[in-house]
């Protein structure tokens, strides 16, 4: 089964973030913890991880502004 990677809620205000940059590719294998995504918000860049090992699959394009909650990638 699938793991969804969404934007996450960091901080208590924010509604939307640009995923800056993938660190992987599509079809790569990561492992539970890798940094997969850098994600910028008001304040900061935050690297975003895997929360499951497995096969990344990427569902949006780098560079452009997502709203909290946004499924970004699956990790099957």
């Amino acid at each position: 089964m699938a793991s969804e990677l969404a934007i996450p809620q960091l901080g208590v205000t924010m509604t939307e973030g640009v995923l800056t940059e993938w660190l992987v590719e599509d079809g790569a294998t990561v492992s539970a913890g890798q940094a997969v995504y850098v994600l910028e918000t008001d304040k900061s860049e935050t690297e975003i991880e895997s929360p499951v090992a497995g096969t990344m699959s990427i569902k949006v394009e780098a560079g452009a502004t997502y709203d909290v909650g946004t499924v970004v990638a699956e990790v099957s």
